[in-house]
């Protein structure tokens, strides 16, 4: 069963149709990547998923439940996460302050410092969130959306700003605690890179529609991703 299925969504903006009859199925533990030039439609599905794009046709099930009506609290509540291109931190907040207060917040369980390991974030623990380095700042968003202990989670380009070392470093964090975790990822990335390394299967959109999907291997291997897309990275 699929923990996450679109159907046939569509979603436009005036006279613009950002999202054209979209499927998408995203199965348990599954590393999903979207990716697609700019203006495909990405974000829009994300915002769709999460509950923050109202006003569109299709539907949206999580669980094997229909979840198109409900809020983006409501889809949190029922363990579908999400997470954004800007970060979401308290600049003025310690690190370790900030995951506490999500903690009881979420009235999750836990040890905080157990996530601080598991993230890399020992060393800034008491510093100001604003005070550590965008890389440490990305990583401390990716913890805060997962307090509560989500089942499902939306990255929306968790990568951005980052250097090659620091965005292999988040992709290595994050296949760690998917599989760790047991939680599924859906993310929207344009570093492909990041793509390669950690995702089982790739979805490729151009204009609101979906171009092609699969494998890394078949994905990058298909003529037409290559031409819409990729071009020399492939």
């Amino acid at each position: 069963m699929p923990i996450l299925e679109a159907r046939a969504v569509s979603k436009a903006y005036g006279g613009f149709l950002a999202l054209d009859n979209v499927n998408l199925t995203v199965e348990p533990g599954e590393i999903r990547a979207l990716i697609g030039p700019n203006g495909a439609g990405k974000s829009t599905l994300i915002d769709v998923l999460s509950g923050r794009a109202r006003g569109h046709a299709g539907q949206v099930f999580f669980q094997d439940a229909e979840i198109t009506p409900l809020a983006p609290w409501a889809r949190r509540l029922k363990g579908l996460a999400r997470s954004f291109q800007k970060t979401s931190i308290f600049p003025a907040l310690s690190v370790r302050a900030q995951l506490e207060l999500a903690a009881r917040k979420a009235e999750a369980g836990g040890d905080v410092g157990e996530t601080l390991a598991e993230f890399g974030l020992e060393g800034v623990a008491e510093r100001p969130a604003g005070a550590i380095g965008y890389g440490d700042q990305r990583r401390l968003d990716l913890a805060l959306a997962l307090t509560g202990r989500p089942s499902l989670l939306l990255l929306d380009e968790p990568a951005a700003g980052l250097s090659f070392e620091e965005s292999m470093k988040l992709a290595k964090a994050l296949r760690e605690m998917a599989n760790r975790r047991g939680v599924t990822v859906l993310l929207v990335e344009h570093d492909m890179e990041v793509v390669f390394a950690i995702a089982d299967t790739i979805t490729v959109l151009q204009l609101g529609k979906v171009l092609a999907e699969g494998p890394p291997a078949q994905v990058r291997a298909d003529p037409r991703v290559v031409q819409a897309y990729l071009g020399s990275a492939a």
